[in-house]
């Protein structure tokens, strides 16, 4: 498969790393982009041209409204390292005049080579003051915040996309609409996770959903996202629904080097990463470093990377009590002291270390505000109420 063009960037591998509240920060970023491109065919050096031979990486959600006001955490979530050709950043807002604000801090700032506003959030929280997955069914307030943003990107380098799910529910899906008005908008590329805000991440996602934005987009590049475990998954949804490229999430929580196996798999290589524990255990100890450096402060960092560490262990033997003690390291000498107790001779345990991760759960009935769904139209009472949905939590 060739590669992916967003606006002036030439993604060589189709791949993109998903923005994860709380996962996607600067060192899970740079072990997905190193996996990435040691998946990269030696006898390939025409892949391993421009800035992003490898995949696009996508720094963690940030509120516009958190960035405009430069709290300290939203500076570190934009924050990126000097290996990062291509500073990627996601922002979430329910305010048009805020997005813009926020757009032209990172562009005139010279913050970020690319762009991505994020309308996926199914979170009840953000759902029922209209936020998230559920703003695009006011079309006009949709149509604002995209106006606004690429009006802001306009004439530069720096190439705006959006990320959507299919809707609120089976009886109120927007994806369609949403997506020709963000075409006609300007913005760079589209990406959805075919599934509904009342979906939640449970079920299987609706790939056909994909396939048909697919045919109604033309003009711009669409990206698959959902229920991409492997790479022989990325390649399926490619097939199946002709999209352009895949997004990749909760399957490479605790296998950064899913991005080996997906960038050889696109080079048409048969290389995939199948990792001994001694291996994992590598990775954790690097990982861990990395947090340290990032928050520049050992207990801090080892709290972020506990929910990782459920996650590298996923298919090991390694009981529940050693599991229990991984889960409160605070500390790199624990944390080696930790990893040295388990029994790491253990090989690849196949299956068992694959497949669905992450969160899950039900259906969810989608929380909306009050007469939400009355009106695709915006009415100035909803204003001071949808203020409150710009909340920091990762969705999509």
């Amino acid at each position: 498969m060739s590669g992916l063009q967003i606006g002036p960037i030439a993604v060589g591998t189709p791949v993109v790393l998903a923005p994860m509240a709380g996962v996607t920060n600067a060192p899970f970023r740079r072990l997905c982009r190193e996996a990435g491109a040691a998946g990269l065919p030696a006898d390939r050096p025409d892949l391993a041209a421009g800035p992003a031979p490898a995949g696009l990486y996508v720094a963690e959600m940030v509120t516009s409204r958190a960035l405009v006001e430069r709290t300290p955490e939203s500076m570190r979530i934009i924050s990126h390292d000097a290996g990062e050709a291509v500073r990627s950043v996601q922002l979430y807002g329910v305010d048009p005049a805020t997005v813009r604000a926020a757009v032209r801090m990172l562009v005139t700032e010279d913050r970020a080579e690319h762009i991505d506003l994020n309308f996926g959030c199914p979170v009840a929280k953000v759902t029922r003051k209209g936020g998230g997955a559920v703003l695009p069914w006011k079309s006009d307030l949709f149509g604002a915040i995209i106006t606004a943003a690429a009006e802001e990107t306009r004439g530069t380098d720096v190439p705006l996309t959006i990320k959507m799910r299919m809707g609120i529910d089976a009886d109120h899906l927007t994806y369609l609409d949403a997506a020709r008005h963000a075409q006609d908008a300007g913005v760079a590329a589209i990406a959805l996770h075919a599934r509904t805000a009342a979906d939640y991440y449970s079920g299987t996602a609706h790939w056909d959903a994909i396939a048909t934005l697919k045919q109604a987009i033309t003009e711009v590049p669409v990206l698959g996202n959902g229920d991409i475990w492997s790479a022989e998954d990325a390649l399926a949804m490619v097939e199946h629904t002709g999209c352009d490229g895949v997004v990749v999430g909760r399957g490479c929580q605790g296998r950064p080097w899913l991005f080996t196996d997906l960038v050889a798999a696109f080079a048409g290589s048969d290389l995939r990463v199948r990792p001994g524990l001694a291996e994992v255990a590598e990775v954790i100890r690097r990982h861990a470093l990395l947090m340290v450096e990032h928050f520049g402060e050992e207990l801090k960092a080892l709290r972020e990377l506990r929910k990782h560490l459920s996650w590298y262990m996923k298919g090991y033997v390694v009981g529940g009590e050693a599991r229990r003690q991984l889960g409160l390291v605070s500390t790199l000498a624990e944390l080696d002291e930790r990893l040295e107790a388990l029994d790491l001779s253990q090989p690849y345990p196949g299956e068992a270390a694959e497949g669905p991760r992450g969160r899950a759960g039900s259906p969810k009935r989608p929380h909306v505000p009050e007469g939400w769904l009355d009106s695709r139209v915006m009415d100035e009472s909803w204003r001071a109420q949808l203020a409150e949905a710009e909340l920091s939590i990762s969705g999509g």
